[in-house]
């Protein structure tokens, strides 16, 4: 048992930072148990979301309630299949997470839309397969996944583990318990009980006796996305399940405790290190969690005006670059479709203009991200299609931000009037979801990437494993960093930026810092000091590169990642172009030679690739000192063509 817990431990933390938590323990120290006993709404009486067709259609748009009877239509053949012990191992025997995956998550995805169909319909249509649903879920050994529970492949029902999707699972099941629950009844009592029973043997109990142990709910250690995102579910499923009032409201006073975590986790300026399609599972999580606490205290449980908790949600709007690009270093994805009812519902709770109009703009543009029942975080998708109306009128002004810099992370952005962003690093390479590349920087023209971070490939056993620094897109090779004797960044803490430096103001916005300790001793390195500046008013890219190494290097080199057309047939020039945008890369041929490659897009780790960036090949410029000496000052000019 004891050997089983370490290994979770270690598989849930893999990835996680080691660095300094402040122990704010904002709600612990606001609400004590007997003040959340004296706000909660008893369950009786807590009617958060429609439980009638009358309800429905006053809250809904017809076209929504229409689409959701018809999505409950088109799943009514839906087949609840039995995920069975081969699929399970799966994961350990080939590294794949996607056949479980595909399975699991669609079985939750279609009881959904039967619940959401029958409730808002309220003919009986959906009942049947409502009860198949509930009972296959409920008939599964696991809730979650299996890249959640260690090398055994197939769970151990006797130690049930907390995962993200088990999580999620409670908060599908309690929610149908919530809509249909009284129809589930009336074919057999036995349904609601049966909900009620695995969702305690299988999250409500492993939390009272195990939720210190998780990595996640660790009060020494930052957290990730895995605490507000558990913690948003748990959350649902104690106020809609729990009926005895007692341990209703210690089981919420908790979840305050345990959301503390990840707040103690974060930065003064609230910055999420994992970035921001990841913020969607983190920062826009605590939202879920506060907004179910204010909702089921008639307010009375509310931190939204704490300045951290704003300039958590600020951040996300503050990495958007334009259209669906935002900045992604780590894991982060570099394009997403933000969820704009969500995010103008985040910005009306905080009192932020800039946030309420970023949300107005993304549902204008992106209205299926946040109308779709299917998917992740239920509870937010719900009270998302509620709020519908009140985007009837959708007049706003969205103007991205010009400058941004979250000194807890040590991230830069910038742009020029002529349409030229910037955006760079310091940290070190032991963040959330890491990748090395202290020092990275990435570079779109007019909305457009042109020098790239490449993002993460597909996940698989390997992504979150010892074979992890092994997958090219992780390693500071494959970004916009130099290559010296060979050697690339190492993965640690201790591989980080030094004497982090931002400076902005009208004329420029630039980031030094010393990224010598990010690389290892073999590199042979005392000092790299990279500045990375935008020139503001001719919107031009300088990077300089100041290196003091121990002896004359046998190798240096320095990388450049695009998915643009390259054209390098003009020495000291490479030229970059793509639908029209052209950006010119300047070096000094007497010093470089240059060449390019392409990683593989080949094996399940990869796949992605192919299709990330608009189906264009990541490219990786190289360019390779023909003399390299133990001093010396590197210099590029990247401007529009």
């Amino acid at each position: 048992m004891k050997t089983k817990l370490v290994l979770l431990l270690v598989i849930f933390g893999v990835q996680l930072t080691f660095a300094q938590v402040t122990q704010r323990n904002i709600l612990g120290n606001k609400y004590n148990l007997l003040a959340v006993q004296q706000a909660l709404i008893p369950k009786a009486q807590w009617k958060p979301y429609p439980q009638t067709t009358e309800e429905w259609r006053k809250r809904l748009p017809d076209s929504t309630a229409n689409q959701l009877i018809k999505n409950g239509e088109n799943t009514l053949k839906y087949k609840f299949e039995p995920i069975s012990a081969s699929t399970s191992l799966d994961f350990v025997r080939s590294g794949d997470r996607q056949q479980h995956g595909n399975l699991s998550f669609g079985k939750r995805n279609a009881l959904m839309n039967l619940v959401l169909a029958e409730s808002i319909e309220n003919r009986g249509r959906f009942t049947e397969a409502i009860m198949n649903g509930v009972w296959s879920i409920c008939e599964e050994s696991y809730w979650g996944v299996p890249a959640h529970i260690g090398t055994t492949g197939l769970p151990d029902v006797e130690n049930p583990v907390v995962d993200l999707f088990g999580a999620e699972t409670a908060a599908v099941l309690a929610l149908t318990d919530y809509f249909t629950g009284e129809k589930l009844d009336k074919i057999n009592p036995l349904l609601r009980s049966r909900i009620y029973y695995e969702t305690k043997q299988r999250l409500f109990i492993p939390m009272a006796k195990n939720g210190d142990k998780y990595s996640w709910m660790s009060k020494t250690k930052p957290v990730n996305n895995w605490n507000p995102w558990i913690m948003s579910n748990w959350i649902t499923a104690i106020l809609l399940l729990e009926k005895d009032e007692k341990q209703r409201a210690e089981m919420l006073h908790q979840s305050m405790l345990g959301l503390d975590r990840y707040l103690n986790s974060l930065g003064d300026d609230g910055g999420c290190d994992e970035g921001p399609s990841y913020w969607f599972a983190a920062g826009a999580s605590v939202y879920d969690c506060l907004e179910l606490y204010a909702n089921a205290s008639n307010n009375k449980i509310d931190i939204y005006t704490l300045p951290l908790i704003q300039k958590m949600a600020s951040y996300v709007y503050k990495t958007h670059i334009a259209d669906n690009y935002f900045v992604n270093f780590a894991d982060a994805d570099p394009k997403l479709t933000p969820d704009g009812l969500m995010l103008y519902r985040f910005g009306k709770a905080i009192n932020d203009p800039t946030m309420v109009q970023f949300g107005q703009w993304a549902f204008s543009k992106f209205p299926g991200a946040s109308t779709s029942i299917s998917g992740y975080q239920r509870p937010r998708r719900i009270f998302n299609i509620l709020s519908i109306v009140q985007l009837a009128n959708n007049n706003f002004t969205y103007t991205p931000s010009s400058d941004a810099w979250f000194s807890d992370i040590e991230v830069m952005t910038t742009r020029s009037s002529n349409g030229i962003y910037l955006a760079t690093h310091g940290g070190h390479n032991a963040e959330s979801h890491n990748h090395n590349d202290v020092g990275d920087f990435i570079i779109y023209l007019d909305g457009k990437p042109m020098i790239v971070d490449a993002g993460r490939g597909n996940y698989t056993a390997r992504t979150f494993s010892s074979k992890r620094y092994e997958l090219w897109f992780t390693q500071s090779e494959y970004h916009n960093l130099p290559i010296i004797n060979g050697f690339g960044q190492k993965a640690g803490l201790e591989f980080k930026a030094k004497n982090v430096n931002r400076v902005n103001n009208a004329k420029e916005s630039f980031l030094s810092m010393e990224i010598g300790d990010a690389y290892p001793a073999e590199a042979g390195i005392q000092s790299w000091n990279r500045t990375v500046r935008l020139k503001k008013p001719s919107g031009e890219v300088e990077l300089i590169d100041d290196y003091l190494l121990k002896q004359k290097p046998k190798t240096l080199q320095q990388a450049f990642i695009t998915i643009c057309n390259v054209d390098f047939s003009e020495a000291g020039k490479i030229v970059l172009s793509d639908q029209g945008q052209v950006l010119i890369l300047q070096y000094d041929p007497k010093k470089w030679t240059v060449g390019m490659d392409v990683p593989s897009t080949e094996g399940m780790e990869y796949s992605s690739f192919k299709t990330k960036w608009d189906s264009k090949p990541v490219q990786r410029i190289l360019l390779t000192h023909k003399a390299p000496e133990a001093k010396g000052k590197l210099e590029y000019s990247i401007k529009r063509g």
